[in-house]
């Protein structure tokens, strides 16, 4: 096959597309629009039946990878057998790199990634001007474009978010950074942590906000003031991060003192069962609602005719948090008036009595006051709808910061089509 004319950066991914996931689709998008042609290399296929509508705009191939080793054994070996016939050297040096990194952790998923970047390398590099690996996320995805850079002699980078950055074994993660050519992260809170795991490597460690695409938050523009019963959302996936059992306990708080509220929590997860018991157990389910994963148009919909949105996000047991969850930004771009705690990098849009209501984590009564302030004090509302709508949209507008990850791009990865010069 003839190779294209233009060099091609390979963006690896958890799974595509994902629902949860609309920052990268929009970056791919926009990425797409200033020069950079794209091929996805997928690792899952989706798991919901719908999409956001701006998927159907990006104009990237896309691959999908086998998922597990068993039910695609045949395809996995053949494509890594012809891969080391090919290329000895190089095959058995990622094998080894495999070893060090299984003996570190004892776990599978090491191998299963050699086989994949084996499959991807041998199956679909070749007739491609793939010039770079990018991976979304510092766990699976990077691990897979690891191996694939040994495998081609292709460099890597990856973009770390959350979870992968503190569930990651830190040996493991510090030798990725190591190994890539750049990084990126999305906070300043997460920027600070990698450097100081990476120490002494002379890896490149950027920030850049993901930002929310501002044509589709139209501000709410009916009165300040609000009234009972008050309308409260919630958008995030039910697992312990989120901080969910802290809301339902401050919402508990808040009925005791006679407040009439509706709650409504958009989105699914692993802890569903426990927090509908916990529902059930504080008598709130006459005034909650779980309305499971929606789509982002429907989501829309739910900022505009809320009066509160409230997050609760934690530390997690198993070190896992947010970085700076996309729903609060989108929250205060529609001018809904946000409560949420002082964990990771929400604080650097978050501020106390300026751009919403900040409490510590795991403090219901603290959480619950702070809902009651901002949804009765009619000046604070209008100081903070203000000033957060101020600050998204000086600090976190996606059409901005994507020339800033694309000089990045153009910067660190030579040979890629798309100068510094070209971008915005």
């Amino acid at each position: 096959m003839k190779k294209t004319a233009t060099p091609i950066l390979c963006m690896v991914l958890k799974g595509y597309p994902r629902i949860s996931e609309t920052f990268i689709s929009n970056e791919i998008l926009l990425l797409e629009t200033l020069g950079f042609k794209i091929h996805i290399i997928s690792m899952r296929h989706p798991r919901e039946a719908f999409t956001h509508d701006s998927i159907r705009m990006i104009k990237a191939e896309v691959d999908y990878l086998p998922s597990t080793i068993l039910d695609n054994l045949l395809p996995l070996i053949y494509h890594n057998f012809m891969l080391a016939m090919k290329k000895p050297k190089k095959y058995f040096k990622a094998v080894r790199k495999a070893g060090v990194r299984w003996i570190r952790t004892r776990k599978s998923a090491t191998i299963k990634h050699l086989l994949q970047a084996g499959y991807l390398t041998n199956k679909y590099l070749p007739g491609k001007n793939i010039v770079h690996f990018q991976a979304h996320f510092a766990h699976s995805p990077t691990s897979v474009a690891l191996f694939s850079s040994l495998l081609s002699g292709i460099p890597f980078s990856f973009f770390a978010h959350a979870k992968d950055i503190y569930t990651s074994d830190p040996r493991q993660l510090k030798e990725k950074i190591d190994m890539a050519r750049f990084v990126v992260t999305c906070t300043k809170y997460n920027k600070n942590h990698l450097s100081r795991l990476a120490c002494n490597s002379t890896t490149p460690v950027f920030c850049v906000y993901h930002g929310i695409n501002l044509d589709y938050f139209s501000p709410k523009l009916n009165n300040v003031s609000c009234s009972p019963p008050y309308k409260l959302l919630t958008v995030a996936r039910i697992t312990e991060k989120k901080g969910l059992e802290t809301i339902y306990r401050a919402l508990a708080v808040l009925r005791d003192r006679g407040i009439r509220f509706t709650h409504t929590l958009v989105g699914e997860g692993d802890d569903h069962d426990k927090v509908v018991k916990l529902i059930k157990t504080l008598g709130l389910e006459k005034v909650t609602k779980l309305l499971g994963t929606l789509a982002h148009e429907e989501v829309i919909k739910h900022y505009a005719d809320s009066d509160l949105f409230v997050l609760g996000c934690q530390i997690a047991e198993n070190g896992d948090r947010d970085g700076i969850p996309n729903v609060m930004a989108e929250s205060m771009a529609m001018n809904l008036p946000v409560v949420a705690t002082n964990v990771s990098g929400l604080p650097e849009f978050l501020e106390d009595g300026v751009t919403g209501k900040v409490v510590p984590p795991k403090d219901p009564l603290a959480f619950a006051d702070a809902i009651e302030t901002l949804l009765k004090d009619v000046n604070l509302r209008k100081k903070v709808r203000f000033e957060a709508r101020k600050r998204i949209t000086g600090d976190f507008n996606n059409q901005k910061l994507v020339n800033d990850l694309a000089r990045i791009y153009s910067n660190m990865i030579p040979g890629l089509g798309v100068s510094p010069d070209q971008v915005q």
